[in-house]
């Protein structure tokens, strides 16, 4: 483990929705900062907005629930319905500890799993399908457990990770879904299915439910692995490297795949319930074309968020599957619910907040898109968002962390991570953990 120099992170409460601090002058959740590093500097924000607010004045006034605190986050998405409303992490934050969690992104291979933290500790799988078990107060690495198998020597890109009653579940790129014993990260089971996985296995209930690339959901008994049911999708060609993680509410589990579909199964018995499709036509590059829904869809409070890469973001009612609204805004990072309101980033690296009853579009921000902007060279994606004590944080695949406000999209500050962020930040017990492009793992406390 190596130490890094702590810096001061303040997490306030509340502001003033009209209250904008600058790069130059807070840091990335709003505090003084040091004299700013000699250098060029650029902005954050670009100046282009593709889409425009619908609505202005006293109703497009943004009410959150309080934050509150939670413990762990066990799984993607934090628990199985992927609704984690509003957090707390507040104080002053610094970066206590920073560790590797072995190997991170390169051309052979991508890191593409969260980490997941519960019971004192937090759970990684890097770029080669090695887990490892971090002390989540101290960074100190408990053990680690190679998942690929004896009589395979090929890099394959793993999904991720899940934790449940001990157990942590790994879905792997060789086809498999392996549980290790928390504590001592031994392996326990082994099941093999239809193809691979590059998404993270959800857990509720007793049942692992885990997709693979062939758009097949395999539902396993969390005890000995076995199958209890599988439902298939309409098989493509070709997709998002990433893949995706169900979620899980009460008997329903609602999957995506990359075709575009949404199923609405029974949690029991795999029986579908209701399906849509999150399929336009009106975007035409190749990159649009693809309808994949990597971001996970949300439940809360008998509804069904969802949106795909091809340009439709959903709001469903979760019993009966009529499409309550719907709009031409395509992304492939996982929606924010809180409260009656969502957040999102789209294809276009646009920050946006939702109505979430109505779909109506409160603010827009732009962030930036090219590390040059002026010759549009070095492409520049971003993660999250995550909402953690009136703040909105994000990354960047060039390095950065930003700070939103959620009331009103104005950026509060932002700081320089230690490499790229292409996996969404997690929160558990008023701790952030990044997981970097390198595969450091570093927690702010």
């Amino acid at each position: 483990m190596t130490a890094a120099a702590p810096r001061r992170l303040v997490l306030a409460g509340a502001l003033a929705a009209s209250v904008v601090l600058s790069g130059c002058d807070a840091g990335w959740l709003g505090e003084r900062a040091a004299p700013p590093l000699p250098g060029k500097r650029i902005s954050v924000l670009s100046r282009e907005k593709l889409i425009e607010p619908e609505i202005a004045g006293p109703v497009a006034k943004v009410i959150l629930p309080p934050p509150e605190p939670n413990e762990d986050w066990p799984q993607a998405g934090g628990y199985s319905n992927h609704a984690m409303q509003h957090m707390v992490a507040d104080g002053d934050l610094r970066e206590v500890w920073s560790v590797s969690a072995g190997s991170g992104s390169s051309k052979r291979s991508r890191l593409l799993g969260q980490p997941v933290v519960a019971d004192g500790m937090v759970f990684t799988v890097d770029a080669s399908s090695e887990v490892s078990a971090f002390n989540a107060e101290t960074g100190k690495r408990l053990w680690r457990t190679d998942t690929v198998p004896s009589d395979n020597s090929n890099v394959y890109t793993s999904g991720g990770v899940a934790y449940d009653e001990g157990r942590v579940f790994v879905a792997t790129g060789f086809a498999q879904v392996v549980a290790l014993d928390a504590a001592s990260g031994r392996i326990l089971w082994r099941q093999t299915l239809s193809g691979p996985m590059r998404g993270a296995p959800t857990v509720r209930g007793g049942r692992v439910f885990a997709v693979t690339v062939d758009n097949q959901t395999h539902a396993l008994a969390a005890e000995d692995g076995g199958v209890l049911w599988t439902h298939s999708g309409i098989t493509e060609a070709t997709g998002l490297l990433a893949g995706n993680s169900p979620a899980v509410d009460g008997n329903m589990v609602v999957v995506p795949y990359s075709s575009g579909e949404l199923f609405a199964l029974r949690v029991d018995t795999g029986v579908p319930i209701w399906q849509d499709s999150l399929v336009t036509i009106r975007r035409t590059e190749i990159i649009g074309a693809l309808m994949d829904i990597r971001g996970r869809p949300a439940i809360d409070r008998g509804r069904v968020y969802a949106i795909s890469n091809g340009d439709m973001l959903v709001c469903i009612d979760q019993k009966t599957g009529r499409r309550l609204w719907e709009k031409e805004i395509g992304g492939v990072e996982s929606p924010w619910v809180a409260g009656d309101f969502l957040f999102l980033l789209t294809n276009n690296n646009e920050a946006v907040a939702v109505e979430a009853k109505t779909g109506r579009i409160v603010w827009v921000t732009q962030m930036q898109s090219w590390e040059d902007p002026k010759a549009k060279e070095g492409r520049i994606l971003w993660s999250g968002p995550v909402l953690v004590s009136d703040r909105l944080i994000l990354g960047s695949s060039d390095g950065k962390l930003v700070s939103l406000s959620p009331y009103t999209g104005d950026m509060l500050g932002w700081e320089k991570a230690p490499d790229g962020v292409s996996i969404a930040p997690v929160v558990a017990n008023g701790t952030l953990y990044f997981l970097t492009d390198e595969a450091d793992l570093v927690a702010y406390r």
